[in-house]
């Protein structure tokens, strides 16, 4: 049985809703909320599948619905996949724990072009899950596919510690960047993008 994740274990009464809200207020002021999508975007071929792992409320994953690609959306809050359901229409959402994804037994087949964390997702799973979620996202993609995640510095991994983390889940990081628009990354960065990859360089 999977172990309660941080999103609910470290978060208080009503965070689920007011993140919810959040991201509605944003988006009817009119920001930019397609920052990690337009990245997701220009790797993969038009029409591909991809996978949005911690989808939240879905802005990722209805914006890249939007650009054409098939998209399967899975997070652990039955609220948020509610809001995502209600505000894009179009994805496949499901409510799921990441370190145990096995979208075939849900009837979703078919390997993914490339997964997505992003949201500080890593940050928010069940501590000392962080292999499993890595490897069981890994399974579902393609062999050529890739897996980008990105979170803050200072919250609950080191870069250090999640390479050690990648490496056990068998995947290798082949690129990685310091914000969602590809700037370097140097070890003064407040962010991480890394790009993981299946099997040997």
């Amino acid at each position: 049985m999977a172990r309660p994740t941080r999103w609910f274990s470290e978060t208080s009464d009503g965070h689920s809703q007011w993140y919810i809200e959040r991201f509605r207020a944003m988006a009817a002021q009119g920001a930019d909320l397609a920052g990690e999508a337009r990245l997701i975007d220009a790797m993969v071929p038009r029409g591909a599948r991809v996978l949005d792992a911690g989808c939240g409320p879905g802005r990722l994953g209805g914006e890249l619905h939007t650009r054409g690609h098939e998209v399967v959306g899975v997070d652990v809050d039955p609220a948020l996949i509610a809001a995502a359901e209600q505000d894009h229409p179009g994805p496949t959402w499901l409510v799921g724990d990441l370190s145990e994804l096995d979208l075939p037994a849900r009837g979703v087949t078919g390997e993914f072009d490339a997964a997505v964390m992003a949201g500080n997702v890593l940050c928010f799973v069940a501590p000392g899950s962080e292999t499993d979620v890595l490897a069981a996202v890994g399974r579902h993609l393609k062999p050529e596919g890739v897996l980008v995640v990105g979170f803050g510095m200072g919250r609950t991994l080191t870069v250090e510690e999640f390479d050690e983390h990648v490496a056990a889940a068998g995947l290798r990081v082949r690129q990685r960047f310091g914000t969602w628009d590809l700037q370097p990354w140097t070890p003064a960065s407040d962010f991480v993008v890394s790009m993981l990859h299946r099997g040997e360089a």
